[in-house]
């Protein structure tokens, strides 16, 4: 998917989310994404998966390691009716975060300072994450908001065939060096 297939209200939020990164990032150094080009690249990776899944089936969603807002923010702004919940420990990137949510009066948009195994668990219907650690470890984090219903999306690098061994139910779609892998019925122990 590509950033000029979306509607005038994400191309708008994007152009703002560029704005508010490109500043902040200036003095606070929250991603490596530092150019408008690096960061409409990592837009179009956080949307990419729309492409092959269906955001209706998703009310509630959870981000491990939200970071600069790489994919949740990106995908909030994507599915407006859908409410994220985003969890980054390291508080100047979770300042940003709050930052971004406020300027862009993201109403679908929660942002918990904290690690997602601290956190009081409840179900949801997607659980996304981005660059923060291996699949399996990423499993037994979020394994407390696991439900028969939820689908794992994580948005991998080229490790992702020896992170998979011995697990089922898993589809991965690639988009450049890009791997999304996408896991459905996993039931941690």
């Amino acid at each position: 998917m590509k950033i000029e297939q979306m509607d005038e209200n994400f191309n708008k939020k994007c152009k703002e989310f560029t704005q508010l990164i490109l500043k902040y990032n200036k003095t606070h150094n929250i991603t490596g994404a530092k150019t408008e080009k690096k960061v409409l690249e990592n837009i179009e990776d956080s949307i990419y998966p729309l492409t092959f899944l269906d955001p209706k089936k998703f009310k509630t969603v959870i981000d491990v390691g939200s970071g600069a807002g790489f994919p949740a923010i990106i995908l909030s702004f994507a599915m407006p009716n859908t409410h994220f919940y985003l969890f980054e420990p390291i508080a100047k990137k979770s300042s940003f975060l709050h930052l971004v949510k406020s300027n862009l009066n993201l109403k679908n948009v929660t942002i918990r300072t904290c690690r997602v195994e601290e956190e009081k668990a409840f179900s949801v219907d997607l659980i996304t994450s981005r660059a923060v650690t291996d699949t399996k470890t990423l499993i037994d984090l979020c394994k407390s908001f696991i439900s028969t219903q939820t689908t794992l999306l994580f948005y991998k690098g080229q490790n992702v065939t020896k992170e998979i061994e011995g697990l089922k139910n898993y589809e991965i779609y690639q988009n450049s060096l890009r791997n999304y892998l996408v896991l459905k019925e996993i039931y941690p122990s």
